[in-house]
């Protein structure tokens, strides 16, 4: 009797049989080290009869019934999923947990609301241009017309690298995320900077500085030409009651990168700081269209604080009586005054001639 079985390619096929002690032996298995041994069957036994049991008996084990067999000896895991549990009625559903890794996670609406007070959009090509060479780790958001994207390769390229999101949109999205069609075909979304105090701009100062002083000068365009002018002529310090008026939309593009150049100065008042720069040795310079000292024919100190007023009625007359020097500008008399953004250009092209050119 041959007992070697060969197959169809001529292989010769070696059959074992493990005996019952030889399974109840084998408490786990060898090559993973994983599971007890399976008792009182062979291999063949254990893949083959509950096949043909559940063929004789002409039904399947239930979904729930297999879970539960296969969960019985299963030994507990520390699996990351849980099971939230709800008492019998309760129709209220869970509240979501989302790890604060996906656009729905909570956020807290005072944290948002006081986000959005700190932060603020600016628009406008050079004036964005400007806003990126001098703090680009301001800028949390940003939105750019195709058009523009070529001259923008290095934000592009900054912004890539630091995981800051930027969206390339056509222009009526640019209008939704700038608010206004005077866009440019950029707009960011920025940090605030904050203002410094009139003790630590004096701390800093040369022999030689002239800051502008504001008081109620509201309207954005205008502010935005006086921070061009000031950029021009090196005046980098501006007195103001909040410090986030230099940083309105419109006043930086008016600016065209002037606003860059730049730094807010705040105290609890006007006045009051006026007085604080006095003693630190600054003179105070107002303007009037009626009276004063004109403008060509007057020495102007080489540190000094020029106080503007605002737009329709200028200086206020605590303002006025706080001066040290009261200037006018002649001209023709055809007009009553100049523009307050012209009258501060002019003034400081003269303060410029006087004392550093």
């Amino acid at each position: 009797m041959n007992d070697e079985l060969k197959n169809k390619s001529g292989k010769v096929k070696v059959m074992y049989v493990r005996s019952d002690d030889d399974s109840d032996k084998r408490s786990q298995n060898p090559r993973t080290g994983k599971g007890p041994g399976r008792s009182g069957s062979s291999r063949a036994d254990a893949g083959r009869r509950p096949a043909r049991e559940e063929k004789n008996s002409g039904r399947r084990p239930a979904r729930d019934e297999r879970s539960n067999d296969r969960g019985r000896d299963r030994p507990q895991s520390d699996s990351p999923w849980r099971t939230v549990s709800r008492a019998p009625g309760d129709d209220t559903p869970a509240k979501p947990d989302h790890g604060g890794i996906s656009g729905k996670s909570f956020i807290d609406p005072e944290v948002l609301r006081r986000q959005r007070a700190e932060e603020t959009r600016v628009y406008g090509e050079n004036a964005c241009q400007a806003l990126f060479a001098s703090r680009p780790d301001c800028i949390v958001r940003a939105w750019f017309v195709q058009s523009v994207t070529p001259r923008f390769k290095e934000a592009l390229r900054w912004m890539a690298a630091n995981r800051k999101a930027y969206h390339v949109v056509d222009d009526a999205e640019l209008v939704k995320a700038s608010g206004t069609e005077h866009h440019g075909g950029v707009c960011f979304l920025i940090k605030k900077r904050n203002g410094t105090s009139v003790e630590q701009w004096v701390a800093q100062a040369g022999t030689e500085d002239c800051v502008l002083a504001l008081e109620d000068v509201g309207n954005p365009h205008n502010l935005g030409a006086m921070m061009r002018s000031c950029a021009h002529f090196g005046v980098k310090g501006v007195l103001l009651q909040d410090a986030a008026v230099i940083e309105s939309g419109a006043a930086v593009r008016t600016a065209e990168g002037g606003a860059e150049h730049v730094q807010a100065i705040t105290g609890d008042s006007v006045l009051e700081a006026l007085d604080a720069f006095r003693k630190a040795g600054y003179a105070i310079v107002t303007t009037s269209s009626h009276k004063g000292t004109p403008l060509f024919s007057a020495t102007l100190p080489k540190k000094m604080v020029l106080v503007l007023g605002q737009e329709r009625d200028g200086l206020s007359d605590a303002a006025l009586n706080n001066a040290d020097l009261s200037i006018s500008i002649n001209g023709t008399n055809n007009v009553e005054s100049l523009n307050v953004s012209v009258a501060t250009g002019v003034l400081l092209a003269e303060w410029w001639r006087q004392n550093k050119a």
